[in-house]
């Protein structure tokens, strides 16, 4: 009677640890989605500051912030080059 109390806790013990790795994936991706969002609003932050002076300005959405987050300096400098381009 005793092992079988061992064997339940030892099966949901291994229960638990599987479902843990199986549910971290996407809290792992979420968290690497929400650096990236970061890194591209700083970086479009600091070119709206530079672009500033010139009379350019990129707009901060969730496709800009994105893009340059994921793409980081070679994002920014797409989005500056299709800001000239197409304003």
């Amino acid at each position: 009677m005793e092992w079988k109390y061992a064997f339940l806790v030892l099966a949901g013990l291994c229960g638990i640890f599987v479902m843990a790795a199986f549910l971290a994936r996407p809290v792992v991706w979420m968290l690497r989605l929400v650096s990236c969002a970061l890194v591209g609003t700083v970086l479009i932050l600091v070119s709206n500051m530079v672009l500033g002076q010139v009379g350019m300005r990129i707009a901060i959405n969730p496709a800009t912030v994105l893009t340059a987050g994921i793409l980081q300096i070679p994002g920014a400098l797409l989005l500056v080059v299709l800001n000239c381009l197409f304003v």
